[in-house]
């Protein structure tokens, strides 16, 4: 989910109202703790059976003159994401939820309560499609060299007989034309072969998403990513879930491919984008 962020101060306090996220009422109560800068303590606004988790910030950090380059600092950002992710896993942990993008800021209450009222519905039937079931991410990543020898020693040994009965200089065209194809190949036998390991996920899911797919420098990884997925899997079939991502590690390891699962997460790769009402 994505709110457009209210920039007009409309009461000159200072402060901004900061959202987490939205739950569902009938599970949550309570919670506990200090919001993204440690300062003030997460609230519950509830409207009908929607609740949104808040908590106050100074309009400054996130809409200042300074905002810009402070929103930049990775040394500023990290840990009040962190902070973020913490509140929200901790709701997530009681209750369905509908998350909110790190920096999600309201100038008055009036602003997120027509929030809450123009979507209610539409977050009511998020929250209940989200329930007892889990975001996790799978990333693919590739040793292209590798992928290219196994390939390139299948189809050799395909051809070690009619290799041989050919002269040496017939031998080394015939080579180069292997080595040629082979190449020309790989992206093809990579993608049939990601599609199948979806195919197999996506039986196991209630929902798949495609994510952008990351550099190196963004994933620190001397691989590259070539595919960047996000499931959303039923809690009874989690450990199946994992499984299949087992087998698949084992299955095409000697191919160069390796796969990394992580989570669960809330379940931002599913969330509607709501725009917030003017």
């Amino acid at each position: 989910m994505e709110l457009t962020s209210q920039y007009k101060q409309t009461e000159n306090t200072g402060e901004a109202i900061y959202l987490y996220c939205l739950a569902h009422a009938d599970f949550l109560s309570s919670v506990e703790g200090t919001g993204v800068d440690e300062r003030y303590s997460i609230t519950l606004l509830r409207r009908h059976d929607i609740v949104a988790v808040w908590s106050k910030v100074s309009l400054d950090d996130f809409c200042g003159v300074t905002a810009p380059s402070r929103l930049k600092d990775i040394s500023w950002v990290g840990p009040r994401a962190c902070r973020h992710e913490k509140v929200v896993k901790q709701i997530m942990s009681q209750s369905p939820v509908l998350p909110t993008r790190f920096g999600t800021i309201f100038s008055s209450f009036a602003g997120l309560e027509k929030l809450l009222e123009k979507h209610h519905d539409e977050v009511l039937e998020f929250l209940s499609q989200v329930s007892e079931r889990e975001e996790w991410s799978v990333k693919g990543f590739l040793d292209r060299d590798r992928a290219r020898e196994e390939l390139l020693s299948l189809e050799f040994s395909k051809q070690k007989k009619r290799l041989a009965l050919l002269s040496p200089g017939k031998c080394y065209i015939q080579e180069k034309q292997i080595r040629k194809a082979v190449e020309q190949e790989l992206n093809t036998w990579l993608q049939e072969m990601c599609n199948g390991i979806a195919e197999s996920l996506n039986r196991s899911a209630a929902d798949f998403s495609e994510r952008t797919v990351l550099s190196r420098n963004a994933t620190g990884m001397d691989m590259d990513m070539i595919l960047n997925w996000a499931f959303l899997v039923p809690k009874e079939v989690t450990a199946e879930f994992h499984t299949l991502i087992d087998k698949a590690n084992q299955d095409h390891d000697c191919h160069g491919l390796m796969f990394v699962l992580s989570g669960p997460w809330p379940p931002y790769s599913f969330s509607p984008t709501l725009d917030t009402p003017t």
